[in-house]
């Protein structure tokens, strides 16, 4: 009797330690790499800013998807403001102008399990080179 309530409470610390582990397992995070920093950075972007910023999005197999390069125009949006994807108004935070960065943005912070077709298959991961060209602050009143 006492060796089937010892196994049954070992087995129930098991099932509680691991559960987290579960729960969280597949969920990737978004990763950030700065490709070339600025000595003079006298404001980083926040949320409200609004960011002109030059851009090449892949897929993790290497295939371009859109570039703002080749419109040669840059993508200008307000960081923070559901404007654009999740992975960008996390990745974004804290930038300064003249900066580039590559972010590596998982599924769940992109455009999910949908995906966005046809350029972009559900579920996919997206890699972005961006570089921030200009911040507009808006002053508070």
């Amino acid at each position: 009797m006492e060796a089937s309530r010892g196994a049954a409470l070992l087995t129930l610390v098991v099932w509680v330690l691991c559960t987290p582990a579960l729960s969280t397992e597949g969920k990737r995070k978004l990763q950030i790499g700065v490709k070339k920093r600025v000595d003079n950075c006298p404001i980083k972007s926040r949320k409200g800013d609004v960011l002109h910023m030059h851009y090449t999005g892949k897929l993790e197999d290497g295939t371009e998807f859109d570039s703002s390069l080749t419109r040669d125009q840059p993508f200008v949006f307000s960081l923070g403001t559901g404007q654009v994807i999740k992975g960008w108004d996390q990745g974004l935070l804290g930038m300064c102008e003249g900066e580039k960065r590559k972010l590596v943005i998982p599924s769940e912070l992109g455009y999910g399990d949908r995906g966005a077709p046809p350029k972009i298959p559900g579920g996919a991961t997206l890699i972005f080179e961006v570089e921030l060209l200009k911040i507009e602050r808006r002053q508070e009143l």
